[in-house]
């Protein structure tokens, strides 16, 4: 169980979350936390939680039981016009022109008039809608509208990114356009949360991934600590029998091909034994782990 002391101080904290709708448990003890500079990856299938963890962290839910804090503090609404805010279902004007509409958004977070405008217009040109400025929402693509929606999001210079499902639509020039912003926003000290089912997504741009089911966080950490949790594969090329492995503790063979042996390894079994059974078979010309990706854990640890 992760304590409010080993989340630390800095960015965001979320500690033991829970919120019923009725006989649906959305959550049940949700606890972790985005630092300054790291962009974090909320997963998991459909109704495990994330919406309404993040509606929490916004106030537009509130939690039965537990507590979100900022920088070390119970959060409030003032802290949040701190926060950029992108809903999964998606809350823009559609007859509004989208120039003014981010100008609108700005000044509601605080920003003068002209602040307002020139963010407006920085942001929109930075997300390739500079010459759009006087079209209305309705006018644009469903791409184009999810750029206004994160415009939105970060024309107040916001501390903490807050992104619901960010990527769905979007082509792969938009996704890799809108990825490069998070990561320019983490290298700038933001702190930044966001949901998606697009796992080779989070991989590629998330420091930590937070795997949540049924209202319940089931594993936090970097892609290599996650790993260091679960059974792994290791491949093995001896010169010699192919069922030398079959009585070793901790170990059991997933399959067999040309290619040498693959064992299942149970986390702290000693490899090194492994390898010494190994080379008492004859001479070692492959030991390596076959690392899986992100799919293949989350559907690893979903499934237990």
């Amino acid at each position: 169980m992760i304590t409010t002391s080993e989340l630390g101080a800095e960015g965001l904290e979320v500690f033991g979350l829970r919120r019923r709708f009725g006989e649906v448990v959305a959550l049940d003890g949700v606890t972790f936390a985005a630092r300054p500079g790291e962009i974090v990856g909320l997963v998991g299938r459909n109704g495990a939680g994330k919406t309404t963890a993040m509606r929490s962290i916004m106030g537009i839910i509130h939690p039965d039981a537990g507590e979100v804090r900022w920088r070390g503090r119970p959060l409030h609404d003032g802290a949040r016009l701190q926060f950029g805010y992108m809903p999964e279902e998606r809350g823009l004007y559609p007859q509004m022109p989208i120039g003014a509409q981010v100008a609108y958004f700005a000044q509601l977070h605080g920003m003068t008039a002209a602040a307002a405008g020139a963010g407006a217009r920085h942001w929109l040109e930075r997300l390739g809608l500079g010459e759009r400025l006087d079209e209305r929402l309705v006018a644009l693509s469903h791409g184009n509208q999810q750029r206004v929606q994160l415009a939105v999001s970060l024309v107040h210079d916001p501390r903490l990114l807050v992104l619901d499902e960010p990527f769905a639509g979007l082509d792969p020039e938009a996704v890799d356009s809108l990825s490069d912003v998070l990561r320019e926003q983490a290298a700038a000290g933001r702190a930044i949360l966001f949901s998606s089912h697009q796992l080779e997504l989070v991989e590629r741009i998330c420091r930590r991934v937070v795997i949540v089911d049924r209202g319940r966080v089931l594993a936090d950490g970097t892609l290599r600590e996650l790993r260091q949790r679960l059974p792994a594969e290791l491949r093995i090329r001896v010169d010699g029998a192919s069922d030398w492995a079959a009585a070793l503790p901790g170990v059991r063979i997933a399959r067999t091909d040309a290619d040498g042996v693959v064992l299942v390894v149970e986390p702290g079994t000693d490899t090194q034994a492994i390898l010494r059974a190994a080379q008492a078979q004859g001479p070692v010309e492959h030991f390596a782990y076959e690392t899986g990706g992100l799919v293949d854990l989350y559907r690893q640890m979903v499934s237990g």
